[in-house]
């Protein structure tokens, strides 16, 4: 590549979407820092511009056409540039198509479920002096030895433990542009979590499209649980946690196991998607709102200071007023500390695509608007709860008014005029509530 470029080629990659994604992009960095490149802050910058990509809502593609767009006039200054799509919008083929057709300065489609042939790729393009078009693997990797460079000032390790999903729901585009399910192997976790942990990440963060089901295709007999148990066990000072995870594998025996995980962070998303068992079962969501609230009402019982939070979707074609009450119903009862709440979105290749949608954009908005509102005083009523408090809490570093941010193991973030080193764990005391804001003081 250096003969291609005239220098060491400088590298510049966005990340769109999910936790998984910024798993990918700080592989994908490290396999091609290891192969010469070195990184940079802009594309203005940059000999190589790659996007991972998202396709799990429409206005996360609509932005990344956007951004293609812009490169353009960087590619006309540099025609040496070498612009690479890909991630899971552009696993689409027809998607995939539309780009490298409509951006013919795209040099480069590639797929991220095989991340050790980016490079080779990259050298395709090059030696062939042709585009590249590469959207769809024949055979899905796990990525077990690729290097991985994470961002040594970031607070948060991500660690990915299997990907893919098996489970189909009805709206999700995920387990067609991700494969099936497919698990990394425990000593190969267990090796990368303590380098995590010798680089001195204090916040590690387990990541699959369904955690609680780890386990399935390996030879051994350790599930989800059992390698918490195993991650707990590792010498340190750090906080473990997962997503995402559906409830439909979250077992009683994960929360026993929580409980005597005291390295385990008291905070799980559990996407519950909607509170009407009717739009459950449009879904193909495989459990009933009953089962749902039952996994909470265990959770708390086993471990009382366990924080919930979770994702809706309103607006599924065929949604009812009453199917939308009976959601709103589910918030109050289930008391997340937050939700993440979306219009459903449209997408070509799913059941749910196919189905009739004729409720109004308007009202769906209404909805969300009503829904957002209930759940802000919800997570209002629990913030509250936690004024007197004491918590250990991780730093984040200085804010731009001369405090500094801390994050509790609820995943909430408290304001806090004490000084300290970032991601490094302190004691505080929550003691006020204002702005939808926690704020707090330090222990000696």
């Amino acid at each position: 590549m250096n003969s291609w470029f005239g220098h060491r080629p400088r590298l510049f990659i966005r990340t769109y979407g999910c936790q998984q994604n910024v798993a990918d992009s700080e592989c994908i960095r490290g396999l091609l820092e290891y192969c010469g490149c070195e990184s940079v802050q802009s594309e203005q910058d940059a000999d190589l511009i790659l996007f991972n990509t998202c396709a799990v809502r429409g206005h996360a593609e609509d932005r990344v056409i956007g951004n293609i767009g812009n490169l353009k006039a960087i590619k006309s200054e540099k025609p040496k540039t070498i612009i690479a799509v890909g991630g899971c919008m552009v696993h689409q083929e027809q998607v995939a198509k539309d780009v490298f057709d409509h951006f013919r300065y795209v040099d480069i489609i590639f797929n991220t479920n095989n991340l050790e042939e980016i490079p080779s790729t990259i050298l395709q393009r090059i030696q062939s002096k042709k585009r590249v078009f590469k959207p769809v693997c024949s055979e899905y990797t796990l990525n077990e030895k690729v290097p991985v460079s994470r961002d040594n000032q970031a607070c948060r390790a991500f660690l990915p433990i299997m990907y893919g999903c098996d489970n189909f729901c009805s709206y999700c585009i995920v387990p067609y542009v991700r494969g099936r399910e497919r698990s990394r192997k425990p000593e190969v976790i267990i090796n990368e979590f303590r380098s995590c942990v010798e680089d001195s990440f204090k916040d590690i963060m387990l990541l699959g499209q369904n955690v609680n089901s780890y386990g399935k295709g390996l030879k051994c007999e350790t599930g989800f649980p059992e390698l918490l148990e195993q991650l707990n066990d590792v010498p340190g000072d750090f906080w473990i946690r997962f997503m995402s995870s559906n409830p439909n594998d979250a077992t009683l025996q994960l929360f026993d196991t929580i409980a005597k995980c005291s390295k385990v962070a008291r905070h799980m998303h559990l996407a519950v998607q909607s509170g009407s068992n009717r739009i459950l079962k449009l879904m193909n969501r495989h459990y009933t709102v009953e089962e749902y609230l039952s996994i909470l009402d265990y959770a708390h019982a086993v471990v009382p200071d366990f924080y919930f939070t979770s994702d809706i979707i309103v607006g599924f074609p065929g949604e009812t007023e009453q199917d939308f009450e009976a959601t709103v119903e589910l918030i109050k009862r289930a008391k997340f500390y937050s939700i993440f709440s979306f219009i459903y979105s449209k997408r070509a290749g799913t059941r749910a695509a196919e189905m009739p949608d004729d409720t109004p954009h308007k009202l769906k908005a209404d909805r969300l608007n009503y829904l957002n509102e209930i759940q802000r005083q919800i997570t209002e009523e629990l913030e509250l709860k936690l004024i007197g408090t004491r918590q250990k809490a991780l730093c984040l570093g200085e804010m731009p008014d001369g405090r500094y941010e801390y994050r509790i193991s609820n995943n909430a973030e408290v304001t806090v005029d004490m000084k300290g080193t970032k991601n490094e764990f302190y004691t505080i005391e929550i003691n006020d509530y204002k702005n939808r804001r926690l704020y707090g003081k330090g222990v000696k």
